[in-house]
C-alpha cells in the first residue's frame, strides 16, 4: 500500500485539531448521533468532488456538475409526475446525467474547446433548464424509499439499531474505494496520471486521451445524478437552486485533498480527507450558528490557500538551487 505523502499527514492533523478544539469548545460535537448526522452535511458533495477528482488529475475541471444535479433532479420529479416507479425515476436520473456529461465532454473533445469555458456554458445551460421549467415552485411527494435512501441509517436495515451509519455516508465511502481502486492499482488510473501529466506524449505513446476524457465527463454526470438521487430524497423534493453553488465546494474539497489544479498529481485518500475535514468544520460552524455567509468565504479562501501552498512550497524546493 502507498505510504502517505506529507500533505495527507498534514490533512489528518488539521482533522485532529478540528475535532478536539470543536469537541470543546461545541457541546455535543463529539457525540456518536452528531458525528452521525454530521456526515449528512457533505456526502452527495464528496461524491461530486471524486469525480471531478479524477477530472483534475487529467487537467479537466467541470464547474457544471452541481447543475447537473439539478437537472437529474428534475428529471425524477417529471418522471414522478407522469407515473413512473422508483426504478424508472433514477433511470430518468442516471440517463439525465450522462447525457448531460457526454454533451461536455463531446465539446470539449471534439472541438478541442477548454474545459472551464465549456462548463461555464453548461453550467448557465443546466441550471437555466431548471429555473425555468420549475420557475418559483417546487417538486415534491416523492415515495419513501427515496427518503430512506437520503435520511436513513445501514441499522435501520440490518436490524441494528447501534449501527447508526447513515446510508448516504455508507454509499459515499464504497464510491472512493472503487474510484481509489480504479485510480491508483489498475492501468486505467496510470494513464489518466499520464494524461494530466503531459498529454501529449500521451498521445504518442497510444493512449486515447480523448476517449478518456470523454468518459470521465460522462462519469462525472453519473455521479451527479446518484447525488441527486440522495439529495432530493434527503431534502424531499425539486427545487430549482438544488445544490447551487456546490461546485465551489467540491472542487475546494479536491484542491484542498492535494490534487494538483494542473492536472498529474493527487490521490482519492487526500480527497476524503479533505471532504471530512471541510464537511466536519462547516457542520461545527453551523452548531456555532455561524452565517452561511461567513461558510462561503471560509471555504474561497481554503480553496485559495490549498492552490497557494503548492507553489510556494515548490518555490522554496527551487530557491537553493538558483543560489
Amino acid at each position: 500500500m502507498k505510504a502517505w505523502n506529507t500533505w495527507e499527514r498534514v490533512l489528518v492533523g488539521l482533522l485532529a485539531l478540528l475535532v478536539v478544539v470543536f469537541g470543546i469548545t461545541q457541546p455535543g460535537f463529539l457525540s456518536p448521533y452528531a458525528m452521525a448526522d454530521s456526515t449528512f452535511n457533505f456526502s452527495e458533495k464528496g461524491i461530486l468532488a471524486l469525480a471531478l477528482a479524477l477530472l483534475i488529475v487529467t487537467g479537466e475541471i467541470d464547474l457544471s456538475i452541481a447543475a447537473i444535479l439539478a437537472l437529474c433532479s428534475l428529471a425524477m420529479g417529471f418522471a414522478m409526475r407522469a407515473g413512473a416507479g422508483p426504478m424508472l425515476m433514477c433511470v430518468a436520473a442516471v440517463a439525465t446525467g450522462g447525457l448531460a456529461g457526454l454533451l461536455n465532454g463531446w465539446l470539449v473533445t471534439h472541438y478541442r474547446l477548454p474545459s472551464i469555458v465549456v462548463t461555464i456554458g453548461t453550467l448557465s445551460l443546466y441550471r437555466g433548464l431548471a429555473m425555468v421549467a420549475l420557475g418559483d415552485q417546487a417538486m415534491s411527494g416523492y415515495p419513501e424509499v427515496f427518503s430512506v435512501l437520503g435520511n436513513g441509517y445501514l441499522g435501520d436495515l440490518v436490524g441494528l439499531p447501534w449501527l447508526i451509519v447513515p446510508i448516504e455516508f455508507a454509499i459515499l465511502l464504497l464510491c472512493a474505494v472503487a474510484v481509489g481502486v480504479v485510480l491508483h492499482r489498475t492501468v486505467l488510473g496510470r494513464r489518466l496520471y499520464a494524461i494530466g501529466a503531459n498529454p501529449v506524449a500521451s498521445r504518442f505513446s497510444g493512449i486515447a486521451v480523448d476517449r478518456y476524457r470523454l468518459c470521465l465527463f460522462v462519469f462525472a454526470g453519473l455521479m451527479a445524478a446518484l447525488a441527486a438521487i440522495l439529495l432530493t430524497g434527503r431534502i424531499g423534493s425539486t427545487r430549482p437552486n438544488i445544490a447551487m453553488g456546490w461546485e465551489l465546494d467540491a472542487i475546494t474539497m479536491v484542491i484542498l485533498g492535494g490534487v494538483a489544479i494542473e492536472g498529474g498529481r493527487g490521490s482519492i485518500v487526500g480527497t476524503m480527507l479533505a471532504v471530512l475535514l471541510l464537511g466536519l468544520f462547516t457542520f461545527a460552524l453551523g452548531m456555532a450558528n455561524v452565517s452561511g455567509i461567513v461558510m462561503s468565504m471560509v471555504v474561497g479562501g481554503l480553496l485559495i490557500v490549498s492552490m497557494v501552498l503548492p507553489k510556494l512550497k515548490l518555490r522554496r524546493r527551487l530557491l537553493p538551487a538558483k543560489v
